[in-house]
C-alpha cells in the first residue's frame, strides 16, 4: 500500500474527565480535532483513556474500592456503544486515523472488563480492536484477560501500524507477533502513574525518598521498553501516556481509610512521559503546536503538563536497520523456532441449538406480518 510521506503523527498526553465516559469522549473529539487541524495523519490517546486508569488499586485495600469500582463498570463504554459511534464518526470527518485506549464493557457481563485500544481508519471504520492479553499485577482487580484475536498490524495509507497495551511491551512474543507482520510504526499506550509501593503516611515528605521506598520509575521503563521494541523492529515508537490531574488525585483520595496518605502516594509517583522513538530506539525529537498561531515548538516529550505532540516520521527509515539485524528474516532461523498466535475470540458460553422452535417445543411460532 502506498505511503503517506513524511506520516505525521499527534500523540495526546491528556487526562480523562475522570470516571465520566461521556465527557470523556467529548474530550476526544476536541483533541481528535485540534490534530487534525495540525495535519496530523495518525492521533494517539494513552491506555484506558475513557473513563480512567484504576489508579486507586494500587493505593487503597480492594475492601475499600467497591464504589470505584460500580462507578468504573458503569463509565466503561462497550465497543460497539455510542461513545464508540461518536468517535469514528469523528475520525470520519476528519480524515484521521485513531487509536484509542478505553475500558471496555460486555454485553454478557454485567461487570466483566477489559483493557482494550481500537484503531480507526480515516473513513471511521474499526481497522483491530485489541483487549490486553494480561492484566498486570493490581489491574487483575479491574480487567479480565484478553486474547490474541487484536495481535494485528493494520495496513494503512500511512504505514503499518501496531498498538501493545503497557506491560504487553515486556511480552517478547507479543512483540515479536507484530514485528512479523512488517510493523513500521509500534504504538505503546500507558497510564500517566503506576505505583508500585505503599502509600506514604500522612506526614511523609514527598521529596524524601529513598531506594527501598522509591517508586517506579515510568520514564525509564516505558522509554526502556518501547526503545527495545523500535531497535529490534526497525520501527518508529510512539509512546503515549496520560497525564494526571487534581481531580483524578481527589476523587482516588476520598473514601479511603486514608485520604492524605493516598493522596501522597498517588503525588508521589513519577509521571509517565509521552514521546517518540526512531528505528533505532533513539529518541525522536517532536513538537508542540501553538492552538492560535500553529506555530511550531521543538519538544523532546511531555510530561508534567497536558497537550499534543507531533512527529513527523519517514517510513523508508524502517529499511537500513533491516540490513544489521532482521529478526523475522535474514536474522532469524525459521527452521529452529516456530511462533504460532491463537487469534480467536474467547467466548463465556457457546449454544447449539438449532432453531427457538426446538429450544421451547410448547411455544406456538412467532406470527410475523
Amino acid at each position: 500500500m502506498a505511503m503517506v510521506t513524511p506520516l505525521r503523527v499527534a500523540a495526546c498526553h491528556a487526562a480523562p474527565v475522570f470516571l465520566s465516559a461521556g465527557k470523556s469522549t467529548d474530550k476526544a473529539i476536541s483533541l481528535i480535532s485540534k490534530a487534525a487541524a495540525n495535519n496530523a495523519h495518525l492521533v494517539v490517546f494513552p491506555e484506558t483513556f475513557i473513563p480512567a486508569f484504576p489508579i486507586w488499586s494500587a493505593v487503597r485495600a480492594p475492601t475499600e474500592n467497591h464504589d470505584l469500582f460500580r462507578r468504573m463498570a458503569l463509565e466503561s463504554i462497550h465497543a460497539d456503544g455510542e461513545e464508540m459511534r461518536a468517535i469514528r464518526e469523528t475520525a470520519r470527518k476528519n480524515h484521521i486515523l485513531i487509536s484509542l485506549g478505553f475500558s471496555e464493557k460486555v454485553r454478557h457481563s454485567s461487570a466483566c472488563l477489559y483493557n482494550s485500544n481500537i484503531m480507526i481508519n480515516s473513513d471511521g471504520q474499526v481497522l483491530n480492536h485489541h483487549r490486553k492479553l494480561v492484566a498486570t499485577f493490581y489491574e487483575k482487580l479491574t480487567w479480565s484477560h484478553g486474547d490474541g484475536h487484536g495481535l494485528k498490524v493494520c495496513d494503512t495509507p500511512v504505514g503499518k501500524i501496531g498498538n501493545l497495551i503497557c506491560g504487553e511491551n515486556t511480552n517478547p512474543l507479543a512483540r515479536y507477533s507484530l514485528i512479523a507482520q512488517g510493523e513500521q510504526v509500534h504504538i505503546s499506550s500507558w497510564p500517566a502513574i503506576w505505583p508500585t509501593r505503599a502509600p506514604l503516611s500522612a506526614n511523609a515528605n514527598i521529596s524524601d525518598q529513598n531506594t527501598e521506598s522509591a517508586n517506579h520509575d515510568n520514564v525509564a521503563a516505558n522509554r526502556i521498553r518501547a526503545a527495545a521494541h523500535c531497535f529490534e523492529a526497525k520501527c518508529f515508537g510512539v509512546v503515549c501516556a496520560g497525564h494526571l490531574d487534581a481531580d483524578a488525585i481527589e476523587i482516588v483520595a476520598e473514601g479511603s481509610s486514608n485520604p492524605e496518605a493516598v493522596s501522597k502516594a498517588v503525588q508521589s509517583t513519577s509521571r509517565a512521559a509521552t514521546l517518540f522513538l526512531d528505528p533505532t530506539g533513539t529518541q525522536l525529537r517532536g513538537f508542540t503546536a501553538d492552538p492560535a498561531t500553529g506555530s511550531k515548538t521543538p519538544t523532546d516529550f511531555l510530561q508534567h503538563e497536558e497537550g499534543i505532540l507531533y512527529a513527523d516520521m519517514n517510513l523508508e527509515d524502517c529499511i537500513e536497520g533491516k540490513q544489521y539485524h532482521d529478526v523475522v528474516g535474514a536474522y532469524q532461523r525459521l527452521d529452529v523456532f516456530d511462533l504460532r498466535v491463537n487469534r480467536s475470540r474467547k467466548a463465556p458460553v457457546k449454544f447449539t441449538s438449532s432453531s427457538e422452535e426446538e429450544e421451547f417445543p410448547d411455544l406456538p411460532p412467532i406470527q410475523v406480518e
